[in-house]
C-alpha cells in the first residue's frame, strides 16, 4: 500500500507540474523557478533588433524564462514552418497568419486552443479577434498587430515641383503623367516578387477603392456578386493604367529593388505598406504616405489588415511559459510594451489606448479617419483567388491580358 501511495502522490505532482499557469499566477512566467528557453518563429526576419528588444523587455517580467526569436524569410515561412510541425521540430510560440491559412493549422493540431488565455476575449473586440477565430468561436492565436497601407511620398520632390496630394484617381495618374514628363520615375514598385503588387497595390488600395468594404465584399464570397463584374474590371484596367509609371523594366524590379528605388529617391512614390516605414528612418528627404485615392464619385478606402498573432505549439515542451507569455500579450501593461518595441508601422490591436511615439507611424493611422476600413479582399474567405488574382494582376500591367480577360479569367475559378 505504501507503494501505491508514493505512486499516487508522484502523480499527482506531475499532473500539477503539467496544469497551465497564465501570467499572474506567477512572477517568472512558470512554477518550477528553473531556467527555461522556448523559441518563437515568424516570418519578419527583418524585425529581429526589435523583437529581441520586446522579448528582453518580457524576460523582467518573467526572468526565468528566455525567448529566442529565429525568424524565416516571409516568403518562406508557411512552407518552413509546416515542415517544422510535421516533423516535431517547431517553436514553442509563433507568428500565425489570419484567416484560413492560421486556422488550417490550428485544425491539424499544431496551434493551440487559446480561448481561455487570460484578457484574450476582454480586452480585444471581436472584429480584432475574428481573423483568428474558427467558426465555433475558439481563438487560435492572440492578435499581435496589424498594418495599413499607402502611397509613400517624397515631400521634397513634392515642394520643388509644386505638387499636391491627389485626391482622386484620376489626379493620382495626372502627378503621375506630371513626374514622368519632368523626367522622373513616379512609383518605385515592381512585379518581380509578385506578391507585393497584389497585397500592397491591388488588394491594398485598388480594390477598397473601385470594389468597396467589407460590406461588398461579402456579396462576392457569397457568390450575389461576380469577380468579373465592372467594378473588378476597372480596378484591373487601373492597374494597366500605372504600369507605364513604373521603373523601365519593372517586370524584373523586386520588392528590395523598390525599396532601394524610393529610398535613394531614383523614384518619388511607393504603394507599400506600413511595415516598410522604419527602412526610410534615415533617409536624406522628407517623406510622408498618403492614402491610394479612389476614382472620383467614390470614397477613398483604406486596407488596415489585421497581419499578424502569436500562437503557441501544441507539443511544446513548456506549455506553462508559452500560456505565460501570451497571456502578457493581453495585458495593458503587455501591450503598452510591445508597442514600443514593434516595427514601425506595426499598431497594436488591443482594445486599451496605445500611445504611438513615431510621427510617420501616426500619419499612416490618422489615414483611416473617416474612411471605411477592411482586411485584404481574399484574406477572410477567398484565399484560393489569392495565385489566379495576383497572375491576373500582373499580366494585365506586362500587357499579356486586358482587364476584362483578367476578371474572367479569376471569375471562372471562383467557387463559392
Amino acid at each position: 500500500m505504501k507503494k501505491v501511495t508514493v505512486v499516487a502522490a508522484a502523480l499527482s505532482l506531475a499532473v500539477l507540474a503539467l496544469t497551465p499557469v497564465f501570467a499572474g499566477g506567477s512572477k517568472d512566467g512558470g512554477s518550477s523557478g528553473k531556467k527555461v528557453v522556448l523559441t518563437m518563429g515568424s516570418w519578419r526576419a527583418d524585425d529581429v533588433e526589435q523583437m529581441n528588444n520586446l522579448l528582453a523587455a518580457y524576460k523582467k517580467v518573467a526572468p526565468n524564462v528566455e525567448i529566442q526569436f529565429k525568424p524565416t524569410n516571409p516568403s518562406d515561412y508557411n512552407a518552413t514552418l509546416r515542415l517544422q510541425l510535421d516533423s516535431g521540430t517547431g517553436p514553442d510560440l509563433m507568428y500565425a497568419r489570419s484567416y484560413a491559412t492560421g486556422q488550417e493549422l490550428y485544425e491539424a493540431g499544431f496551434f493551440a486552443d487559446c480561448t481561455n488565455i487570460p484578457g484574450l476575449m476582454s480586452n480585444f473586440s471581436e472584429s480584432n479577434r475574428a481573423p483568428w477565430m474558427t467558426k465555433d468561436g475558439k481563438m487560435f492565436a492572440v492578435p499581435f498587430a496589424a498594418v495599413s497601407h499607402a502611397v509613400y511620398y517624397n515631400k521634397d520632390v513634392f515642394k520643388k515641383e509644386g505638387l499636391s496630394v491627389p485626391g482622386t484617381w484620376e489626379e493620382f495618374l495626372a502627378l503621375c503623367d506630371k513626374l514622368k514628363g519632368k523626367g522622373y520615375t513616379p512609383l518605385a514598385n515592381g512585379v518581380a516578387d509578385e506578391w507585393d503588387i497584389l497585397e500592397c497595390f491591388f488588394l491594398g488600395g485598388v480594390v477598397p477603392d473601385y470594389v468597396g468594404g467589407a460590406a461588398e465584399r461579402v456579396k462576392y464570397e457569397k457568390g450575389e456578386k461576380k469577380l468579373n463584374d465592372a467594378a473588378f474590371v476597372a480596378a484591373y484596367k487601373a492597374m494597366g493604367d500605372v504600369a507605364k509609371y513604373l521603373p523601365e523594366g519593372f517586370a524584373a524590379v523586386t520588392y528590395n529593388d523598390s525599396q532601394v528605388l524610393f529610398n535613394t529617391q531614383q523614384a518619388v512614390m511607393f504603394m507599400d505598406g506600413s511595415w516598410t516605414a522604419g527602412v526610410y528612418k534615415d533617409a536624406p528627404f522628407e517623406w510622408g504616405v498618403f492614402a491610394l485615392p479612389a476614382p472620383a464619385g467614390r470614397k477613398t478606402a483604406i486596407c488596415f489588415h489585421p497581419d499578424m498573432a502569436l500562437t503557441m505549439n501544441t507539443k511544446t515542451a513548456h506549455p506553462e511559459e508559452a500560456k505565460a507569455f501570451l497571456a502578457w500579450l493581453c495585458t495593458e501593461a503587455g501591450a503598452a510594451t510591445a508597442s514600443k518595441n514593434l516595427p514601425v508601422g506595426y499598431y497594436p490591436m488591443i482594445s486599451f489606448p496605445i500611445k504611438l511615439e513615431d510621427a510617420h507611424a501616426n500619419e499612416f493611422l490618422a489615414l483611416n479617419m473617416g474612411k471605411e476600413t477592411d482586411a485584404r479582399f481574399v484574406w477572410p474567405v477567398m484565399m484560393n483567388m489569392y495565385a489566379p488574382m495576383n497572375q491576373a494582376v500582373i499580366a494585365v500591367m506586362k500587357g499579356t491580358m486586358t482587364p476584362q480577360q483578367a476578371a474572367d479569367s479569376v471569375a471562372a475559378q471562383y467557387k463559392f
